[in-house]
């Protein structure tokens, strides 16, 4: 049972076996497009377990936390320490503006009245869809800048990813990898892995903001919950990873991008059904 004053009034609440599952099924959703898949989390724990915005979102935070800290050690054995240091000014560039972005964006986020979130969300998750496709169909390019305005871009970029990530609670590499890859001309596999590099800590930053407020009482409230559904996500994930490839880009990335659309027209409605409550 999950015990929560943050679940809606009349939803069922699912078995722990079910509780995986649908963890699982976002991990593979992630999996096969090399992420961790949280932006699908987020609107299952919104629209499937009925949590409000706010512990919606602190929720997939930790789950987030912890998807990374799984993937971490992985990542980092699949490329040398050598490259990732040859490319640490790029995660310092970044971490200057994340860092700040998390803690600005999981300010506003507590500070939001319930249906004005519910609206951000949904719009974040249209967005999050067009830069699905735009990352995935559409062949990045790099942007030729001199080193000052690199430097004041990544501080830019980081802070702006780092809002984006507190509010929806995820990790961001989905907006990372394509900044790295644009902005820096990284090769996409080091990309990755630099990701994981600026998200961690910038996620530890939202988490600590977070802490402060009286919702996060959401999340020791339903430990053994989070620790399911993360635990689902990995195992999904690493399906999903192994599935890469299986459906072509073009069929699978479109179908991803729908689901988040979808998905954002059921968190505005939310945000309706909130005002008029």
């Amino acid at each position: 049972m999950i015990a929560t004053p943050d679940v809606l009034p009349g939803r069922a609440v699912l078995s722990m076996p079910l509780t995986f599952g649908c963890g699982a099924a976002v991990g593979v959703l992630g999996g096969m497009i090399g992420l961790g898949g949280a932006e699908f989390r987020l609107p299952l724990l919104i629209g499937v377990f009925g949590f409000a915005a706010l512990a919606a979102v602190i929720l997939n935070k930790a789950m987030s936390l912890i998807v990374v800290l799984t993937a971490l050690p992985a990542r980092l054995a699949s490329v040398s320490f050598s490259d990732l240091g040859a490319h640490g000014t790029v995660a310092v560039n970044l971490l200057a503006g994340s860092l700040l972005g998390a803690w600005a964006g999981a300010s506003w986020a507590v500070q939001m009245r319930t249906a004005t979130l519910y609206k951000l969300l949904a719009a974040l998750m249209v967005a999050m869809a067009g830069a699905l496709v735009l990352t995935h169909i559409v062949e990045l390019g790099t942007l030729d800048l001199s080193t000052p305005v690199q430097a004041v871009a990544g501080v830019v970029a980081g802070f702006g990813i780092g809002v984006v990530a507190a509010i929806m609670g995820v990790a961001g590499g989905e907006l990372l990898i394509p900044t790295i890859v644009l902005l820096y001309s990284v090769d996409i596999k080091i990309a990755g892995s630099l990701s994981l590099l600026v998200s961690l800590p910038t996620m530890l930053v939202a988490f600590a903001r977070y802490s402060r407020d009286g919702s996060f009482a959401v999340l020791g409230a339903n430990l053994r919950f989070t620790a399911v559904l993360a635990a689902g996500s990995i195992a999904g994930a690493l399906l999903g990873g192994l599935l890469l490839g299986a459906i072509p880009d073009l069929l699978l990335i479109p179908a991803l991008a729908v689901i988040l659309l979808v998905s954002a027209v059921k968190t505005a409605r939310h945000a309706v059904s909130t005002k008029h409550g």
